[in-house]
């Protein structure tokens, strides 16, 4: 889509992929709680582009930000 390679890159599993040209990705991340100091995993989900559903349930892929696309579609699929 957009060949420019600044904008926040993410890796993470495909969860979904039921809609036209939209894949759902599962982004996890260890922080560390500011008062305890313990580790916890943290996951948010993110709408990607995926011009044609190549990708499948359980992939793990590389997504990057970039232009709006719709709502809530603001990443794209980078293989």
């Amino acid at each position: 889509m957009e060949s420019k390679t600044t904008g926040k890159t993410f890796e993470g599993v495909v969860v979904k992929s039921a809609m036209k040209d939209t894949a759902t990705v599962l982004v996890s991340r260890y922080v560390k709680h500011p008062k305890y100091g313990k580790y916890m995993r943290r996951s948010k989900k993110f709408l990607a582009h995926d011009p044609g559903n190549t990708v499948e349930v359980g992939t793990k892929v590389t997504i990057r930000e970039t232009r709006p696309i719709s709502k809530r579609k603001r990443f794209v699929i980078v293989k």
